[in-house]
């Protein structure tokens, strides 16, 4: 089906006929200074060979102003219905990038990987997975940065997951800056639909915010946050026969759970590739609520084919006024000779 954004454009389409009809043609007062005998037949001629086309050049021009009123009103195809559904969240991404983050306890099929390779592996296809939510990624180590706002696009988030690196934003952890960094982009979303997913493998000793204080924020402003704790609990160490893990991680999990519970979220324990997906996948079936369905008319605009039928139209009508103008002018000179000889007949035309 078609349809006109603008149709009271198309009031204007009788405009030239009006303009044709009430105007008045303006009087020669023009006085000859010169008489010649055989004038008026040169001029009859003249103009009977440019008046032979005038019916079609009228035709062609109430065409061509149909076009161009036509494309001005901007005609759009509406094609059926289709059904999708009102789901999604706006849900932002808090990421650690502290140097610990560098630990290699984590595994993706035998082969040991450090924290932070395995955490943007599965948080990419955590993205991925999130049709319809406006995501956002916030990046913190000593200080939090926001990375990417809240978007629709998920191949930019998981462009900038690609190339979040470890020490980027410091070497030690700051999540309650984490917290009330992104609780500020968040705060002016609608309400119900405001998550946060944060993950850690740390306790805060860096910033000027307390994760509880700014969990408290949160909850007044009625944002989820789900903490995530990463890591076996040990740590990269160097030792005589190299690098190896030792005890003492300093995973802080009463805070990620105070944080959790403060907003009416939930804590998940990720010491291993497994339990992180898991953890991925319970917050993905507790945040993806289908809404009523919305019918969304897909349209097409149609404006440019009767613009481009103008303006080819046009040209072609002034290609053919300059060859009627050509050929009428040799054709008057040649009559107009020969009229002159007619009456002169003692004259010769070469």
């Amino acid at each position: 089906m078609i349809e006109f954004q603008w149709p009271w454009l198309l009031i204007v389409l009788p405009l030239p006929a009006f303009v044709w009809w009430f105007s008045k043609p303006a009087a020669d007062t023009r006085g000859g200074a010169l008489r010649v005998p055989f004038y008026a037949r040169f001029a009859a001629l003249g103009a009977e060979s440019r008046s032979a086309g005038r019916a079609g050049v009228v035709a062609a021009k109430a065409l061509l102003w149909a076009l161009l009123v036509l494309a001005a009103s901007r005609p759009v195809w509406i094609g059926d219905p289709l059904p999708i559904p009102s789901q999604g969240r706006d849900l932002m991404l808090a990421l650690d990038l502290s140097g610990s983050m560098e630990t290699p306890d984590f595994e993706i099929q035998g082969q040991a990987l450090d924290r932070l390779t395995v955490v943007r592996a599965v948080a990419k296809r955590f993205v991925e997975s999130r049709e319809g939510d406006r995501m956002g990624l916030v990046l913190f180590g000593s200080r939090a940065y926001l990375q990417a706002p809240l978007t629709l696009d998920r191949n930019t988030l998981v462009q900038m997951l690609d190339e979040s690196e470890i020490g980027l934003a410091g070497e030690e952890t700051a999540i309650g800056d984490a917290i009330g960094l992104a609780v500020k982009h968040l705060r002016d979303r609608p309400t119900e639909e405001r998550v946060l997913v944060l993950l850690s493998d740390g306790a805060n000793n860096a910033g000027v915010l307390e994760p509880v204080q700014a969990a408290e924020i949160a909850a007044q402003e009625g944002i989820r946050i789900y903490t995530i704790g990463l890591g076996t609990g040990a740590r990269s160490a160097r030792t005589f026969f190299g690098n190896a893990l030792v005890p003492g991680g300093g995973l802080d999990e009463a805070t990620l759970q105070g944080v959790a519970q403060a907003t009416g979220g939930e804590y998940f324990r990720a010491r291993d590739t497994a339990s992180l997906v898991r953890a991925h996948q319970q917050i993905d079936a507790l945040e993806t609520v289908e809404g009523e369905v919305v019918n969304v008319h897909p349209s097409r605009a149609l404006f440019h084919w009767p613009l481009a039928a103008f303006l080819l139209g046009s040209l072609g009508l002034l290609g053919v006024g300059l060859v009627q103008e050509s050929v009428a002018g040799w054709q008057g000179v040649r009559e107009g000779t020969q009229a002159g000889n007619d009456l002169h007949p003692g004259r010769m035309s070469v």
